[in-house]
């Protein structure tokens, strides 16, 4: 089973923000996750006008 525990990583000690639900020797991976100083907010509505559906979208594909 995994477990998922954030933390922090400064001048080279790993703190965790809360305790393990093991007292036992368990194996490790550790990610360094790279926080963009500025992430992309989406816009909602930007691509409007951008796309046109057709007056038929809904009918069938095939016709008999």
């Amino acid at each position: 089973m995994l477990n998922t525990i954030k933390g922090i990583y400064t001048n080279g000690t790993i703190i965790l923000n809360e305790t393990p639900p093991f007292t036992e020797s368990k194996e490790v991976i550790v990610i360094f996750l790279d926080k963009e100083e500025n992430p992309k907010q989406r816009v909602f509505g930007s691509l409007k006008g951008q796309a046109i559906i057709p007056d038929d979208f809904n009918e069938p594909l095939i016709t008999n």
